[in-house]
């Protein structure tokens, strides 16, 4: 079964007048994790199309940049954006019931804040309440601000992406501190560590791009020590 068809599932059992995100307190378990996550870029993508004021039909493509979205499949996933688009519950509370449900996996949160990141430069303008509208998202995640600071300078324009910052070490850094970050990263990005960590295997795009980043990061640095 599809994880398309899976979500079709989880929102089916919705009771007759409850909002999209009392999704996220039934789908806790392990094995529900990737539609939960899943469901919740789309949920929290469609919130944050209306934080630049443009909301279109088009917006749903954007997720192709994070999922492998078959035609077939394409209408699951404009269902959900239109649900969360319409849903008269906030963003902080959509943010607030995945920060629950992930709250025993940060690195999924982070996950779910890239996937975010991949939506809001679908267009290639990152607005000011795009920004902000991230930033109240990875604070209600708890994510740290050099977390933040590193999935901004891979994906935003204007901000320099420095090589340390993509690694998550100071600028200072030894040789051996720096090989010691880009090998976890690079672990830690494994598809099995994808998978288990709650992200569908559909979102292999988006790991791909992250692994291409943390590889130039160390690759400049390497230059640079020599």
């Amino acid at each position: 079964m599809s994880i398309w068809n899976r979500i079709t599932e989880a929102l089916s059992a919705l009771a007759s007048g409850e909002g999209l995100a009392a999704v996220f307190d039934r789908l806790r378990s392990p094995p529900e994790r990737s539609v939960a996550f899943t469901i919740a870029v789309i949920a929290l993508g469609a919130k944050m199309a209306k934080a630049d004021g443009l909301v279109t039909r088009d917006e749903v493509m954007a997720f192709r940049e994070v999922f492998q979205i078959a035609e077939e499949d394409r209408e699951g996933a404009a269902r959900v954006f239109n649900l969360a688009r319409q849903d008269v519950a906030g963003f902080e509370e959509y943010a607030r019931r995945i920060a629950r449900m992930f709250r025993d996996n940060p690195d999924a949160l982070r996950d779910l804040l890239e996937g975010l990141f991949h939506i809001a430069m679908a267009d290639g303008k990152y607005h000011p309440n795009e920004d902000a509208f991230l930033e109240q998202v990875a604070a209600i995640f708890e994510i740290a601000e050099e977390d933040f600071a590193a999935l901004k300078a891979r994906f935003v324009p204007d901000t320099s992406p420095l090589p340390h910052t993509v690694l998550g070490i100071a600028p200072n850094a030894s040789r051996e501190e720096a090989r010691a970050a880009w090998r976890r990263l690079v672990r830690a990005n494994h598809p099995d560590a994808l998978v288990a960590r709650g992200l569908p295997e559909e979102a292999v795009l988006m790991a791909e791009k992250r692994m291409i980043d943390i590889n130039r990061a160390w690759a400049t640095l390497s230059a640079r020590y020599g």
